[in-house]
């Protein structure tokens, strides 16, 4: 057979052709036909051969199984493949590109550069007592456009450097930026993401502050046909011009006036890069009135600016090597604030401000300050104008007319703030910010940077009863409880170490809780909030209105030496005076604007924070402060009250920079306080000691009990005549203690208090008493033990007519 047969052969038989010199004849006779192989396999299956047989069987089911799977996964497979093929992707994302184009060519197209905001349209805003009688209309705008060749080109730079390093050079739009703006606002983040110098412009200018999407979209378009229709020096002087730069002043003209008394074509570069770096945050930046912190980042920020001058070749390294940050002027008030008016106008503006960020109509402070700013607001506010002038006579009265600071150079660093809040609806019915505003710039009422020292110890105690806390022999904290009076004593369970002075550096010995509050005693109250545990402490504080977001919790804040302000210290005794339930002082009452919603602020009373227990023990236990205390002289013996009842708690700082007395009835809270300020810039803290020329006390010292309760009594028991108790749920506290029986201690306290100072006395061995709390202790010979119940009290041995308190007495004026 040839070759060309053998190949025809395979293909007819699929077998294998015969070697090249074999017979095909005996082939064909030896080896079974396809047709017998097979028919053989079926019917003889077990006579495959041993080697592999099975194996090859085995085998042959595995392919098999496999092949019925993988023909289905091929068919998912197939069935995705054609769902989602690179040519479909990539057809939808080029059609939404498409669409997305089309839409920002529509948008473009559709939407024209508007008339900006002119000065004409900014309109008065109006400011009422609660009864509707004008306050102040207020909202002339301050602001003078000036030219841009008139600014220095080196100031000009400033503002540059400051918010768009390459404004110069771009579009007009931060495309990155203005996305991720869109996506934060879609997404309730609020305000994220840059802006350029157009864009901010456009914003302030041609369109509001809200934050929608509409508007951030119409900010890009507006912005993209400016750059295009207006050279960069016109956008950046509509910049300068219209950007709020804080203290009222609109424009740059205005700025360096109102914080260097300079015009704009006057400015140096280091002036420049104060008034570029302030727009980023001017309430928070104004040098005057910025905490230690803002003072911080607004230098931090002033450097920034000039770097990144350097950085553009815009200011030669050496000349930057030799700038110094130049501090700017005291500010000056606006005319027709003067008196208090514009300490009232102030503190709504920036209550405002901070509700309208709150519903969401602006998207931070500075926003909602401009959208106050730009007029059209009716304001009512609480403030009660029979108490509002009741408060600014008392200060007077008791004050500041016997001030003679050409006598006492000391008596012109005094400054007095006072606010007064109705604790059952939160209302500010009267605020006193100063000697007045356009004499005193800053709102004394508002300032936060002063101690509110022992005005702070009740939060302390309202921790101890919220908190059930017990001392360190496992006794739980009440009126009742003993602890250790020695001055400088070590508290027991810190980690750092503490031992603080009692004022004058005066021993108790064993005392009760009721008496340690009464006296102001530093060593009972730092051991107690070691006791409760610090943390826990600053988070009731939190609770009941002070800000204690940056505080350490360590057992010095036991002292009150964190800042806080009257209007804060109100609102605290407040909630307490409330049963527990959190006040928020709220100087408005409603504010009105065609352009924006309606704030009411009909109920600033908040929820439980500390329970109403520990509420009215703590008002229990400050009764006796008043009643045989720090403040007896001032107030209890008052001979303006007649009946009412009151709680409260004297302060005196350390060095004797601030005095306090916050005090309460069951109808009003009242917090005053007397702060030493330099009266030459920079206006630092100074002690009050030699004021008035001693006439509280014979060193000459300022404390919570003279001038800051005199204030309170004469204020309180004129507009409050109305005798009320309180209804106090409660069973410790000199308000419901009827008798004084001495307390009986655990073994490991002394039996009874020491007539003498005990300097060996240790914080353990001041376990709280086992007595019924319905009962008080009787309080340690070294100090007075007149019994502490509301009517029992005995009479002081003082003249209530005199001008003056008994300096040795050991309870005057802590």
């Amino acid at each position: 057979m040839g070759r060309a047969d053998e190949r025809r052969a395979r293909q007819r038989g699929g077998r294998r052709a015969a070697p090249r010199g074999r017979s095909t004849e005996t082939d064909t006779t030896t080896a079974p036909s396809r047709a017998e192989s097979v028919a053989t396999a079926e019917a003889e299956p077990e006579t495959a051969p041993a080697t592999g047989g099975r194996a090859a069987a085995r085998r042959g089911a595995k392919k098999s199984g496999k092949g019925a799977k993988g023909k289905a996964g091929k068919k998912d497979k197939s069935f995705i493949r054609r769902l989602f093929t690179w040519k479909k992707i990539l057809g939808t994302f080029l059609g939404l590109i498409v669409v997305v184009l089309g839409a920002f060519v529509w948008l473009y197209v559709s939407t024209p550069i508007p008339e900006g905001n002119p000065d004409a349209d900014l309109q008065s805003n109006v400011y009422e007592y609660d009864n509707g009688a004008i306050l102040a209309r207020d909202g002339e705008v301050n602001r003078e456009n000036v030219e841009l060749a008139k600014i220095p080109i080196e100031v000009q730079h400033t503002f540059v450097a400051a918010e768009n390093k390459s404004f110069y050079n771009d579009v007009g739009v931060d495309f990155k930026g203005t996305t991720r703006g869109v996506l934060n606002t879609l997404m309730g983040k609020g305000a994220q993401g840059g802006s350029t110098i157009t864009q901010q412009y456009v914003k302030n200018y041609y369109l509001t502050q809200e934050q929608t999407v509409t508007r951030k979209l119409k900010e890009l378009v507006i912005s993209l046909k400016l750059d295009r229709e207006k050279d960069k020096d016109y956008i950046l002087a509509g910049y300068i011009n219209t950007s709020y730069y804080g203290r009222g002043a609109y424009g740059i003209q205005a700025a360096a006036q109102a914080y260097y008394r300079v015009d704009a074509e006057k400015l140096t570069v280091p002036q420049g890069a104060y008034l570029a770096a302030l727009l980023q945050a001017p309430s928070q930046y104004d040098w005057t009135s910025a905490s230690d912190t803002g003072k911080k980042l607004v230098t931090a920020r002033w450097n920034y600016v000039l770097d990144n001058m350097v950085g553009q070749d815009w200011l030669d390294k050496s000349k930057r090597d030799t700038m110094t940050f130049e501090e700017p002027k005291e500010p000056k008030a606006a005319p027709g604030k003067e008196g208090q008016i514009g300490y009232l106008v102030d503190a709504a503006n920036t209550e405002l401000a901070k509700q309208l960020v709150a519903q969401g109509v602006a998207d931070d402070y500075e926003s909602g300050m401009a959208l106050v700013r730009r007029g059209g607001w009716n304001i009512e506010l609480n403030i009660d104008k029979k108490k509002q002038k009741a408060l600014e006579t008392s200060v007077k009265d008791q004050l500041t007319s016997k001030l003679d600071k050409k006598k006492r150079s000391v008596d012109g660093d005094v400054q007095a703030g006072a606010v007064s809040v109705n604790p059952k609806t939160g209302a500010v019915e009267a605020m006193y910010g100063g000697a007045g505003y356009t004499e005193h710039y800053t709102n004394n009422a508002t300032r936060t940077d002063y101690q509110p020292a022992s005005t702070f110890k009740p939060v302390i105690l309202a921790a101890a009863f919220d908190e059930a806390a017990k001392t360190q022999d496992g006794d739980p904290i009440t009126a009742n409880t003993l602890y250790d009076g020695t001055s400088k004593r070590p508290v027991v369970g810190s980690d750092i170490g503490f031992a603080p002075e009692n004022e004058d550096d005066q021993d108790y010995g064993d005392v009760t809780v009721q008496t340690a509050l009464n006296k102001s005693i530093n060593s009972v109250f730092a051991q107690m909030g070691v006791d409760v545990g610090m943390p826990e402490v600053l988070k009731v504080a939190a609770n009941l209105g002070m800000d204690t977001a940056d505080l350490k919790a360590v057992p010095a804040q036991t002292l009150g030496t964190m800042g806080a302000s009257p209007l804060q210290m109100a609102g605290v005794y407040a909630t307490l005076d409330n049963h527990g339930k959190q006040v928020t002082p709220a100087l408005i009452k409603s504010a009105e604007n065609s352009a924006h919603p309606t704030f009411k602020h009909t109920d600033p009373i908040g929820e439980q924070v500390i329970s109403r227990e520990a509420a009215d023990s703590v008002t229990s236990v400050l009764t006796g402060v008043v009643d045989d205390g720090t403040a007896r002289k001032s107030v209890r013996d008052n001979p303006l009250r007649k009946g009412q009842k009151v709680a409260g708690k004297t302060g005196t700082s350390d060095n004797n920079k601030s005095a306090w007395f916050t005090g309460y009835t069951p109808d009003l809270v009242t917090s005053v306080g007397l702060f030493g300020e330099s009266a030459k810039a920079p206006h630092p803290q100074v002690p009050l000691t030699g004021a008035t020329n001693g006439l509280t006390s014979d060193a000459g010292r300022v404390n919570g009990g003279g001038f800051p309760a005199q204030i309170w009594a004469a204020y309180t028991f004129g507009v409050s005549t109305k005798v009320t108790k309180f209804d106090l749920d409660t069973d410790q506290g000199a308000a419901v203690q009827t008798a004084s029986p001495s307390p009986s201690s655990s073994p490991s306290a002394s039996s009874s208090p020491s007539s003498s100072p005990s300097a060996s006395s240790s914080p353990s061995s001041s376990p709280s008493a086992s007595s019924s709390p319905s009962t008080s202790s009787k309080p340690s010979s070294s100090a007075s033990s007149t019994p502490t119940g509301d009517t029992s009290s005995e009479p002081s041995t003082d003249d209530p007519s005199t001008g003056s308190e008994d300096p040795e007495d050991p309870l005057f004026g802590q």
